[in-house]
């Protein structure tokens, strides 16, 4: 998520997350943080574009990524997406939560009598927390819980709002978090730890 907007990691992890993080620092502060992610995003893409035998390890807080998503991902995010925060739990648990609008997933396409979407509309804030396992160059997302609106939803409704939002001309149904996906940029293996990730290349 953090890096090139590498489509597939950036989607899990902006939907691994969870509740929005309050910022204890200043909003000067929280440019910094943004800023200060940039840079590792910038060692992170020339370090696999020059892959080596030694390994590099950038460890990235949850301020900073919260941060980057504030003041640089803003702007970037689909119409009807908003105010994405990540927290990072510890032991590969991280969750997520975005604020979506309903109503563009829902007319989509036709819908059954029985299919939850039917009911949905608004903006709502979407939660998601499960396990993110990220070792050997892949990356897999063990989904365990996600709420919207503070009630709970079977995962195919969170299925539902992700290939919407994630949709792109050359992957026109969107990101599936059931598949593995490659680590971009020769990233090995992520570490999900209490407040930070570890990126090891």
């Amino acid at each position: 998520m953090l890096l090139k907007p590498g489509r597939r990691l950036a989607v899990t992890a902006a939907l691994l997350a969870a509740l929005a993080v309050t910022h204890a620092a200043a909003v000067d502060g929280s440019h910094q943080d943004a800023e200060q992610l940039k840079r590792k995003i910038a060692s992170i893409n020339a370090f696999g574009e020059r892959p080596s035998t030694r390994e590099q390890r950038v460890t990235v807080s949850e301020q900073e990524i919260n941060a980057y998503l504030t003041f640089e991902v803003r702007s970037q995010l689909p119409a009807g997406v908003a105010e994405p925060a990540v927290t990072m739990l510890g032991a590969g648990q991280v969750s997520a939560r975005a604020v979506v609008d309903l109503d563009a997933v829902r007319g989509q396409k036709s819908r059954g009598l029985f299919d939850p979407m039917s009911f949905l509309s608004g903006r709502l804030p979407v939660m998601a927390s499960g396990v993110l396992r990220a070792s050997q160059g892949t990356g897999h997302l063990e989904l365990q819980t996600a709420t919207l609106g503070g009630v709970r939803i079977p995962t195919s409704v969170l299925q539902d709002i992700v290939s919407y939002y994630s949709r792109t001309p050359a992957h026109p149904a969107g990101v599936s978090l059931a598949d593995p996906f490659p680590l971009p940029a020769h990233i090995r293996e992520i570490l999900v730890e209490s407040g930070q990730t570890i990126i090891v290349q």
